[in-house]
């Protein structure tokens, strides 16, 4: 951590655990087969990767959704499939990005889309009354963005809306694809495993 001043951090698989074959059951419950789509995570496919860019509203999403199965399901069943993929948030990474606020300039990148972002502000964020704007200095949503990880312009784009330097930069990501990008633009990076305890990272 010798001259890190600022933190890119994940959302999904390093601040909320995953839950991708319970979302797929979900789905399929639905008449979806989403396995080729979800299981090999990072970048959804189709639909879901269309979601998470932006280039198709929510309701779009719905609607597609829809025609795949042929079905009149509604958007609350179809959320919930979609919601299914979020897993808990151990509350000491909540306490932890609170307390390094104090040392570290602390961003959130991630891969997401307007579903899950709007289900995590009120379930997971809203932790002991704060809001996300509480945890970090900025947020970096990929579907607002219109870029995903892991292409190196949406980490070009947070250095340079950020106004900070690569080398002073240490991105916290599970996805290998995602850290070797960064690393190209000369950024530090960590790969925590799943459910591993990262926090150590800060008592060296």
């Amino acid at each position: 951590m010798d001259g890190v001043k600022n933190l890119i951090i994940d959302f999904g698989g390093v601040i909320i655990n995953l839950a991708r074959n319970r979302c797929i059951d979900a789905f399929e419950k639905l008449g979806v087969d989403v396995r080729d789509k979800l299981i090999n995570n990072y970048q959804h496919k189709d639909l879901f990767m269309q979601l998470e860019l932006g280039t198709i509203t929510a309701s779009q999403f719905r609607e597609g959704i829809r025609h795949l199965t042929q079905q009149c399901l509604t958007d609350t069943e179809i959320d919930t499939a979609w919601i299914a993929m979020l897993d808990e948030v151990d509350t000491w990474k909540l306490d932890l990005l609170l307390e390094q606020q104090k040392q570290y300039n602390i961003m959130l990148l991630s891969n997401t889309n307007v579903i899950h972002w709007h289900w995590s502000e009120k379930n997971i964020f809203s932790y002991k009354g704060h809001t996300p704007a509480d945890f970090f200095s900025k947020i970096y949503l990929s579907y607002e963005l219109h870029k995903l990880k892991p292409n190196t312009d949406i980490f070009e784009y947070v250095l340079n809306d950020a106004a900070i330097e690569a080398g002073e930069t240490l991105l916290i990501d599970d996805a290998l694809v995602n850290c070797h990008a960064a690393a190209s633009l000369g950024i530090r990076t960590y790969m925590p495993e799943p459910r591993e305890d990262w926090s150590s990272l800060f008592k060296r």
